[in-house]
Formats: structure tokens, C-alpha cells, sequence
């Protein structure tokens, strides 16, 4: 896990919508967008969309044109992971 990731799954105990993640992180749209992608490949978060109840799938070819949309928790394997390192 990167510091970058370790930083996002920190803010990701409840359900975060995307900008929120963003002015929290300091990160730039880009690289959060890039980390989020391998957290999500990495099974460490969920994805909510259109609303913070409705989980989506995570899709490669779908997420770029919706992540700023989207809404984020860390998942239990996400959290452990947070809090071994």
C-alpha cells in the first residue's frame, strides 16, 4: 500500500463522496482518481453510485467518467490493512 492510499483509506471510515475526498486529501483530481482505481482493484474500498446507498460495481471502462460522482467507504479488508501497517 502506498502513503497515497494509507492517506485515502484514512478518510474513508464512512462514506466519503468524491470532493470531500479531494479537499481532505489535498490531492490532485488525477492522482486521487488513479489511487482510487487501485484501491478498488485491490478490493480495499466500495463504490456508491448515484447515491451513498447504492453500491456500484466497479468497472475499468465506466469509472473515469463517473468517479466524481461517486461516493467511497473503506471495505473490512481495506481497514485491516489500514490499521496493520
Amino acid at each position: 500500500m502506498t502513503d497515497t492510499e494509507y492517506d485515502i483509506l484514512d478518510e474513508l471510515y464512512f462514506v466519503t463522496p468524491f470532493n470531500t475526498l479531494r479537499e481532505k486529501t489535498q490531492l490532485p483530481a488525477t492522482e486521487l482518481e488513479n489511487s482510487l482505481r487501485g484501491l478498488l482493484e485491490q478490493d480495499y474500498i466500495k463504490c456508491f453510485y448515484p447515491d451513498p446507498d447504492t453500491e456500484l460495481a466497479y468497472e475499468v471502462t465506466s469509472f473515469g467518467a463517473l468517479v466524481r460522482d461517486c461516493y467511497f467507504l473503506a471495505t473490512k479488508p481495506g481497514l485491516l490493512a489500514h490499521n496493520s501497517r
